[in-house]
């Protein structure tokens, strides 16, 4: 990952060279701020490359960004962007369509060779995340990919499928054991998010094949994470993720089938993988406290399944993680 901040550069020469070496240099934009605001200007971003994909997240002081025509005539890109608002709202404007709001936690979806304008709304700046994922990797072809002006993502059905994949790839991003993932497993991510954006623009039907493999990536990603929310739930249950997820539980199983681990081996792996988080962040915590909390449904169980899993007791891995080993 390459990860930058102003903090590098002098207060005084920190905008001029986000400008020029940045914005311009990296991203093929121009950036523009009055002159008295530029001194305490603040700006951060980092760069990974996953899934044959660039995913960007920026934080930044406001300031107004545009994507000219002579921009994109230096700099092309020829991708499809996936944007998701995390800091206070954006605006978007200058395109053939009409303006447009993204509030915190939204989605918009474009093709980097369009031109447009932007800024953030309120004095929070910006903060975003951004998914390039370059038209020549993505399998479907279709020449309308390239008029996508930027546009919020609307589709309230496909909306949390698209959060679903955005953050597990998010998370390979910050966490550097996820980024470890097989890159089968983050390309699938990617192209699944990518078709997800064709999906709701109109390019790509539902009922295809590629159609079909994106929404059941998705809808993976949105039953793991389903599970990781309620594990503390001890009835937690197919029947439950199948209801909350809108699908049968044959379809929830059938899901499963194309992943690695079961459905009740993946709730078993997230109540370990979380009990073991616990016992490092609060080792004064009751080992019977952390297991209860994780849905566990006795102290016996909890020793059985970790002990079948690590090969040691709760105890003993609670003691070497406080030694450091």
């Amino acid at each position: 990952m390459f990860h930058w901040c102003t903090d590098e550069v002098d207060p005084h020469d920190r905008f001029e060279y986000w400008r020029e070496v940045r914005a311009k240099g990296l991203f093929g934009i121009t950036a523009e701020l009055e002159r008295e605001r530029r001194t305490n200007f603040f700006g951060e971003f980092s760069l990974r490359r996953l899934g044959g994909a660039g995913l960007v997240e920026l934080k930044a002081s406001p300031y107004a960004v545009e994507r000219s025509a002579s921009d994109i005539a230096n700099a092309p890109g020829d991708a499809i962007c996936v944007y998701q608002q995390l800091g206070s709202g954006g605006w978007f404007g200058g395109m053939r369509a009409s303006d447009f709001s993204i509030a915190n936690g939204s989605f918009a979806t474009s093709h980097t060779d369009l031109p447009y304008r932007t800024a953030p709304q309120g004095a929070g700046g910006f903060h975003l995340r951004i998914l390039k994922i370059p038209v020549s990797s993505i399998p479907t072809q279709d020449r309308r990919m390239r008029e996508l002006a930027p546009r919020t993502f609307n589709d309230p059905t496909l909306a949390p499928l698209l959060a679903a994949c955005f953050a597990d790839l998010g998370e390979a991003a910050d966490d550097p054991a996820a980024a470890d993932a097989p890159p089968l497993v983050q390309a699938s991510l990617v192209q699944a998010l990518a078709h997800l954006a064709l999906i709701e623009r109109g390019i790509v039907r539902p009922g295809s094949r590629r159609g079909q493999a994106a929404l059941q990536t998705a809808r993976l990603s949105q039953a793991r994470r389903l599970i990781a929310r309620h594990l503390q739930d001890p009835h937690l249950a197919p029947a439950m993720v199948a209801d909350l997820l809108g699908v049968s539980v044959r379809h929830l199983h059938m899901l499963f089938e194309t992943a690695e681990k079961s459905f009740s081996q993946t709730v078993t792996d997230e109540r370990l993988k979380q009990s073991r988080r616990l016992m490092r962040e609060a080792p004064e915590r009751l080992i019977a406290d952390i297991a209860a909390s994780c849905g566990f449904e006795s102290l016996a169980t909890y020793y059985r399944v970790f002990n079948a899993a690590y090969g040691m007791a709760p105890g003993d891995f609670r003691a070497r993680a406080s030694d450091g080993l």
